[in-house]
């Protein structure tokens, strides 16, 4: 890959004759060894257009997250003005994993046609998605199949902003940013998520809110009225962000910001085979797959499950809504500090999940307050949950680079879509279980502090091994 960086002039090889094995060896395995460039770029260079490749990207992710999550906050409004029935807001949820289920066609295309392709394809799956819901018919049992259209497109693209963030990280971003971009592009998908808590109730009444002068069809046709402002609304904004995206998104910069980024890699065929048969790998991804599978299942009803704690839906919507801006910010600080201190991802791993592990275990006492007499407040509820969402989502990056460094010289993108496929297909087989038997609940909270605690003994016997970074801080001096 690393020969269509620049001309035969400007490669030339970094290793001189005094620098050879030695140096950091125990941190270099077969694989990465095989993946050093013959001759690559001089120095890495980064240039100022990163920050608006990585801002494209970052809208794409965060209105993708947006537009999945535009019915769950606004479902009973959905109902009276659509005819939804139970099964169809749970499929409008279940279209996101759903959607990861061509994941793999998805990592094939980045691999074989690059970062453009990839992104444009998937903007404009979501300009087709969206605009399907914006369709002006009249037919109610039709318009819902529209809108149910429209969500599984949107659901399509959930692959590429899930999965080629630390792609672009490497292409881009020099060593000393990569975790930081990767925590930015990766988070702002759950950050569209979780605005979608505001901006749907902000903008449409629910079946109860209208004014009382109002009979029960004009209700209903207000109601109709400011959905479908938000549908337009974000049809729009998605198309912004398409014309933006085709106007410019160059693949790569005309220079390697480093090593790693100008180096050989496995083939897409190979790259699957190392995944499935490298232990190591299947043990860290399901340290991933299976805590964060459970939590946004638990996440998805969280309002059962503390109602009766006597918690409204409105007050279970703001504990998902704060969780999910704390688990952003502290994920992207905690980017920020791996950048600082390098090979150090399994330590703050370790820190996010004890602190994962104490905080459900709380909670979960707490629900049980007649057995442990742990005070049951608003104030426990909401810091436990917060807290929880807090350290689980601020840990998808950090797994997003551990990933890649593991199994490296394996791609970035066929990497994570191999780990996010796992945790999606996880979630949705349990959202689905949960539509149809969710009348007791309370075994669900204790499947939270057991995946915890499971993921950080995983995390725990797991050997770290650092050959991306191998390259671009022993090799490139």
């Amino acid at each position: 890959m690393g020969s269509r960086w620049s001309s035969e002039e400007e490669r030339q090889p970094l290793l001189g004759p005094g620098l050879g094995p030695g140096l950091g060896a125990s941190w270099r395995s077969r694989e990465a060894a095989a993946a050093l460039p013959a001759a690559v770029p001089g120095p890495g260079r980064v240039y100022g257009r990163r920050w608006l490749v990585l801002l494209l990207f970052s809208l794409l992710a965060f209105v993708q997250g947006l537009v999945w999550n535009t019915w769950g906050p606004i479902q009973n409004s959905a109902r009276q003005a659509y005819g939804f029935s139970s099964w169809d807001i749970a499929l409008l949820v279940l279209w996101g994993p759903i959607g990861f289920l061509p994941c793999f066609a998805f990592m094939w295309l980045l691999d074989k046609r690059g970062l453009r392709i990839t992104v444009l394809l998937t903007s404009f799956l979501t300009v087709l998605g969206t605009g399907l819901r914006c369709i002006p018919i009249s037919d109610l049992m039709l318009k819902r199949r529209l809108i149910h259209g429209g969500q599984m497109l949107n659901g399509l693209a959930g692959p590429t902003v899930m999965n080629a963030a630390p792609f672009l990280s490497t292409t881009w971003f020099s060593a000393d940013e990569r975790a930081t971009a990767t925590a930015i592009a990766s988070m702002l998908s759950y950050l569209g998520g979780a605005c979608a808590f505001l901006v749907g109730p902000l903008v449409v009444p629910a079946p109860n809110g209208t004014s009382p002068f109002l009979t029960a069809e004009s209700s209903r046709a207000h109601i109709k009225d400011r959905i479908e402002a938000v549908l337009y609304a974000e049809f729009g904004v998605v198309c912004l962000i398409f014309s933006a995206t085709l106007a410019y998104f160059p693949p790569r910069p005309p220079l390697p910001p480093s090593v790693a980024a100008a180096s050989q890699r496995l083939s897409y065929r190979r790259s699957v085979c190392r995944l499935l048969s490298n232990f190591r790998f299947l043990m860290i991804a399901l340290a991933y797959a299976i805590p964060l599978g459970v939590f946004a299942g638990w996440s998805g009803v969280l309002d059962l499950i503390l109602t009766p704690a006597h918690v409204s839906q409105v007050d279970a919507g703001w504990i998902g809504f704060w969780s999910i801006v704390g688990g952003c910010v502290v994920g992207i600080a905690m980017a920020r500090f791996a950048d600082f201190i390098r090979g150090m991802l399994k330590l703050i791993l370790l820190l996010l999940f004890s602190g994962a592990t104490l905080s459900s275990t709380w909670f979960t006492l707490t629900c049980l307050n007649s057995i442990t007499h742990l005070p049951l407040t608003t104030v426990t509820l909401y810091a436990s949950c917060i807290l929880l969402g807090v350290f689980l989502n601020s840990s998808v990056p950090i797994f997003f680079e551990l990933f890649v460094e593991t199994v490296y010289p394996v791609p970035e993108g066929i990497t994570c879509g191999v780990v996010t496929f796992l945790s999606n297909i996880f979630m949705g087989v349990l959202l689905f279980f949960l539509t149809f038997y969710h009348t007791e609940l309370s075994w669900f909270n204790w499947c939270l502090p057991g995946s915890c605690l499971l993921s950080l003994l995983l995390i725990l016997c797991f050997r770290e091994s650092y050959d991306r970074l191998y390259l671009d801080v022993v090799v490139s001096v």
